[in-house]
């Protein structure tokens, strides 16, 4: 067996047109773009990278974008000001506060002062707690991207069983939120997991957001299995791979996401379709 390759970046340039296409109509008829503003604290050299592409992609598609950058030693009080006049300006339908934040400045403050209608990474409590109620309004970008993947096998995930490594706040407890709206059964990981690899070798989709390198290996995977890795990381020679070890799992499993060019490029173009369904929401200040 050799699984197929689900293709991140082919599917997030399917949602970018998409996207760019509505924009298009939007302003054809009179009303302004989706608006997006990122604030950066510090000078976090991921952050900037990360910044910088959403950034560009926001331009891809006629969105309005704009880069708040603060110092590092920034207070709390002052990113909460900014994030309070964000949340008044008509024209801003989303507002993204890149993490991490330094550390004096806590991030659950942070992101409960986003309005929900305007936190467009999903991170905030009302929006959490609508996808745990299968109420859904503004879901987790990575979770949510990650099951446009897996709509694209084409495969029905009702009564699958899915196992999870990794339960952030950011990816494994969303994801679990996710596959269960699907209707699979649902096993989430972490540290404390006794008989990890038994678990994984009953799963039919195995979800790895661990942050190890190559952590999950081919020989624990069950035949066929759908395997989404989410992890990035950087070797000591400078490549990246993520928290699966690809070419041993690659022979194991029916369907699995490369690292780079598969989920990341999703969480991307999801941030989009996550600041276009605000706009719609607030109608594009109609």
């Amino acid at each position: 067996m050799s699984a197929q390759i689900l293709d991140g970046k082919a599917i997030a340039a399917e949602l970018k047109t998409s996207v760019k296409q509505q924009v298009e109509n939007i302003t054809a008829a009179g009303k302004r773009p989706p608006g997006l503003v990122v604030v950066l604290v510090g000078e976090n050299p991921a952050s900037q990278v990360y910044v910088r592409n959403k950034r560009n992609s926001c331009e891809e598609v006629g969105f309005y974008s704009e880069l708040i950058q603060l110092e590092a030693d920034t207070t709390q009080e002052s990113l909460l000001s900014l994030i309070d006049d964000l949340n008044n300006r008509e024209e801003v339908d989303g507002i993204l506060v890149q993490l991490p934040l330094p550390a004096h400045i806590d991030e659950e403050t942070v992101t409960e002062r986003i309005l929900p209608t305007k936190d467009v990474d999903g991170f905030h409590p009302y929006n959490v707690g609508r996808l745990t109620l299968r109420m859904p309004l503004l879901r987790p970008c990575t979770p949510k991207g990650v099951m446009t993947m897996l709509a694209k096998t084409g495969i029905d995930l009702s009564g699958k069983d899915a196992v999870i490594i990794g339960q952030s706040n950011i990816v494994g407890r969303p994801m679990a939120l996710e596959l269960l709206a699907e209707r699979c059964t649902i096993t989430v990981c972490h540290s404390r997991t006794q008989n990890l690899q038994e678990k994984i070798g009953n799963a039919d989709i195995v979800v790895a957001a661990v942050g190890i390198p190559k952590f999950v290996k081919g020989e624990w995977l069950k035949d066929g299995a759908i395997v989404i890795d989410v992890g990035i990381n950087r070797l000591d020679d400078g490549t990246l791979c993520g928290d699966v070890d690809y070419d041993s799992a690659k022979a194991k499993s029916s369907w699995i996401t490369p690292v780079p060019g598969g989920v990341g490029p999703m969480t991307v173009a999801t941030l989009l379709e996550n600041t276009l369904q605000a706009a719609k929401m607030h109608k594009q200040g109609q």
